[in-house]
């Protein structure tokens, strides 16, 4: 039992790692030199790094919330699993952890349409989605798993 524990312990903050990474880092899509993320637009101009804030669209807006959104639930459901794992009478289920659970891989997979439907330039042939965007998708089939598994975890002893 205590090896289900360390290992649900260790994917739920390996979750939380990529959720901050993939809502922080400038790297949600590239151009050459520039580089678009949430917050930021940047790009290397004569060995320099400049950077501008993101455009204010409605949806890059609705994705940035929809982010943080994630990361915050995922943070709050690891709370809550602790606080459930020394609380909960024995047989019962975390399904309080279970729903912000899947509530922010819901808010992850929301976010990461919104972006790639709404992004600009999307057909262009030198955009590329970065590692960011790439770990935001990752991070739903990783939170919505984890969801299920709480929803299925009953406590022992």
């Amino acid at each position: 039992m205590l090896v289900v524990l360390v290992g649900i312990v260790i994917l739920h903050l390996t979750e939380i790692i990529i959720l901050i990474i993939s809502t922080s880092v400038n790297a949600w899509r590239m151009a050459g030199a520039r580089s678009y993320d949430l917050w930021y637009d940047c790009q290397t101009i004569n060995g320099g790094y400049n950077c501008l804030g993101a455009h204010d669209a409605d949806w890059l807006q609705a994705v940035q919330a929809l982010m943080v959104l994630a990361t915050l639930f995922c943070m709050l459901s690891f709370i809550f699993f602790l606080c459930q794992l020394f609380t909960l009478a024995k047989g019962g289920r975390f399904l309080f952890t279970a729903v912000f659970q899947v509530l922010s891989s819901l808010f992850v997979m929301s976010g990461a349409i919104i972006y790639t439907v709404m992004s600009p330039d999307e057909h262009n042939a030198e955009h590329s989605y970065g590692y960011a965007f790439v770990l935001a998708w990752l991070a739903f089939p990783l939170t919505l798993i984890s969801g299920f598994i709480y929803i299925i975890l009953r406590k022992k002893e």
